[in-house]
């Protein structure tokens, strides 16, 4: 999940002394094995929890890096494991004494045995290979122990293999070209694994070191830090396409409106960008390229040139050509807030809602930059100008970023007051608090808050913080994610990257974490992420959840006057969940839904390639509709969505009884 961000900032706080350890050495271009520690300290002095390196740490942090090496468990064995452990030993008396060749050796570890299955891989997809649809296999890492030798490492790579085969077979894939593409990617990992830098084996560390405090801390790379400021920002300088690799090739997923891609008119989704060169030099073949080394020398500041060599398919061929395009600033809109308005009749009357699709708290830190605060505020002006009857405020794919936007737009909706409370590293002192200042009430009608298991962060800051002063009703999964805690990104000096810390724990006015619990929806709806292993408390090392006195204000609320608004009353949640579970068990979407997550639940530990076989090209087309369709079409089809469509039904029955009207429940209709 996104973390709250409280902004990019200086390596500061506590941390200060580290940027001076820092910025005092002569800095080569990259992370050096002498910095490690001076970066760690970085992370103790800020991190909410710990200030220490301790054994218990240090075991967490070797566990972490072991993960990062191998998260499928298909190629270390328990006897490499242990070696691994073994070479780390007090990792961090080494760091600070400048020693890292425990990562070196690990890494030698790693990649012979990235070869030896590169080649058992080979070997096994030779002539003689069968493929058996009846394959099962333990899927979640999480749930199987490391193979115990090389024997039973290959077995379950044999398993594998027949997942990896039917994944390219549900797309309508020949078994001879599935199996050259499975060989392929084995041989991908060992030159990629084989061309790992000194730079990445240390940005590695510091990460696995990260995410040992907490699940949300962790350490920026130069390149990562940029695709965060990116995101942030909602702005980039580029072609304007988004990528993805696919069997070693760059493939154009979808291109944004109004970029340079879309409006040369010669580059479509799905094509395969095979070279790239620069205005002037030569072409640079980009086969079996990292994808973000291909998006590095594509992306280049604005009014620069870059020129590619498209792959396309056409007709039963492919047509390679050339195509050179200029630089500019790219806006991601599909990231950015926007409104759709839905005209419905309600017992003969006309009404009109708007539906704000809000996918995160988006801010660009420097000076005139977008914030999703400024542009909610302009949405909801634009609804109310037009004489919206009500809102519905979909947070359900929302996984935060901006603590500053999250407190802005939760006072949006009512007058002045506390939105949430932020405790420190420093046992001592009181929570601070953060409140809306701004007097005016922008929306002050009917509001619901769609959300899911997977909104967190500023999602459940805004939905907990409307839920607890009962501005607004909240509909959706059972809970939200459960992330409570505030990050910080932290940029180290002669750009080596940033730190990203986790910086203290946030209450909402009722006085509860969101931690682990989330928010608890008013209304109910069946969703695809409701499952126990998507959430907060299934993840590692997450930081235990605390309770404090509630701090509503007040001032939040408008008696009388062009502000006023309605509190949510108990019996109208009542009424409006007794026809919203009635219209939910009807609705052939939900129970579409709820019979995907009792078969996710009954298939356990095991997968069967059958079955993935079946869901896959199912959802392979789904998602291919999704990225060529245009923005009409995506808006049309987002507007179908069944919690999208129940959002709508629970805030036409609030707008009713906002308006005085009773509601006819579903145990009153049949009395009747």
């Amino acid at each position: 999940m996104s973390s709250i961000s409280k902004g990019v900032k200086g390596f500061i706080i506590a941390g200060s002394l580290a940027v001076s350890s820092v910025a005092s050495a002569q800095l080569k271009d990259g992370l050096e094995c002498r910095y490690l520690t001076v970066i760690e300290q970085g992370f103790l002095a800020n991190h909410v929890k710990y200030t220490n390196r301790d054994t218990e740490l240090q075991n967490r942090v070797i566990e972490q890096y072991l993960k990062r090496l191998d998260p499928s468990k298909i190629y270390l064995t328990q006897a490499d494991v242990d070696l691994i452990k073994k070479n780390a030993g007090n990792v961090f008396e080494k760091t600070k004494n400048r020693d890292c060749s425990f990562l070196e050796t690990t890494q030698k570890i790693v990649l012979e045995r990235v070869q030896d299955r590169a080649n058992f891989a080979k070997k096994y997809l030779g002539k003689e290979f069968k493929f058996d649809e009846k394959t099962e296999f333990a899927f979640d890492p999480e749930k199987k122990a490391w193979p115990k030798d090389a024997n039973e490492a290959n077995e379950y790579l044999k398993k594998y293999i027949q997942f990896q085969i039917g994944n390219y077979l549900a797309t309508d894939m020949k078994l001879e070209e599935a199996k050259k593409n499975v060989a392929k990617n084995y041989e991908r990992a060992a030159k990629r694994t084989q061309e790992t830098t000194q730079d990445d084996l240390f940005s590695g560390y510091l990460d696995s070191f990260a995410r040992a405090l907490d699940p949300h801390s962790s350490f920026f790379s130069r390149d990562v830090l940029e695709d965060f400021e990116i995101q942030m920002r909602l702005s980039l300088e580029g072609i304007g396409a988004t990528l993805s690799s696919q069997d070693g090739f760059t493939v154009v997923e979808q291109l944004v409106p109004g970029g340079a891609a879309a409006k040369s008119g010669q580059i479509d989704p799905q094509d395969k960008i095979v070279a790239v060169g620069q205005e002037k030099g030569p072409m640079e073949n980009v086969i079996d390229m990292d994808l973000k080394d291909v998006v590095k020398k594509i992306r280049g500041a604005k009014g620069t040139k870059v020129r590619l060599t498209i792959l396309r398919k056409s007709g039963e061929g492919k047509k390679r050509f050339d195509v050179t395009l200029t630089r500019e600033k790219v806006n991601l809109e599909d990231e950015a807030a926007s409104i759709t308005y839905v005209d419905k009749d309600v017992n003969g009357q006309k009404k009109k809602i708007g539906i704000i699709n809000f996918p995160s708290f988006y801010a660009d830190s420097r000076r005139g930059g977008r914030s999703s605060a400024a542009d909610l505020k302009k949405i909801v002006k634009e609804a109310n100008d037009k004489k919206v009857d009500g809102l519905v405020l979909d947070l359900s794919n929302n996984g935060g970023g901006s603590l500053e936007d999250a407190v802005k737009i939760a006072g949006l909706f009512f007058q002045t007051g506390n939105v949430v409370k932020q405790s420190s590293k420093n046992e001592g002192r009181a929570e601070s608090a953060l409140r809306d200042t701004d007097p005016a009430v922008d929306w002050a009608g009917p509001l619901v808050v769609l959300t899911s298991r997977i909104s967190a962060s500023a999602s459940e800051i805004v939905s907990g913080t409307l839920q607890d002063y009962r501005r607004a009703v909240v509909v959706g999964g059972d809970h939200t994610y459960g992330k409570g805690s505030v990050q910080s990104v932290l940029p180290i000096p002669n750009n080596l990257g940033a730190i990203k810390v986790t910086v203290g724990m946030f209450f909402i006015p009722g006085g509860k974490s969101t931690q682990h619990r989330g928010v608890d929806a008013d209304i109910i709806l069946p969703g695809p992420f409701s499952s126990d292993d998507i959430g907060e408390k299934s993840m590692d090392y997450s930081l235990p959840p605390k309770t404090i006195e509630a701090f509503l204000s007040p001032d939040a609320f408008v008696k009388d006057g062009p502000g006023k608004w309605t509190e949510i009353k108990p019996e109208w949640i009542k009424s409006i969940k007794e026809r919203s579970n009635d219209r939910v068990a009807k609705n052939d979407e939900f129970k579409k839904i709820v019979d995907e997550l009792n078969k996710a639940k009954a298939r356990g530990k095991t997968i069967r390639v059958s079955e993935v076989l079946k869901d896959k090209n199912e959802k392979d087309k789904k998602e291919k509709a999704k990225k060529t369709a245009s923005k009409a079409k995506k808006n049309e089809e987002y507007l179908k969505r069944p919690d999208i469509q129940e959002a709508e039904s629970v805030l036409l029955d609030l707008i009713q009884l906002q308006e005085g009207k009773t509601l006819v429940t579903p145990k009153q209709a049949s009395a009747k």
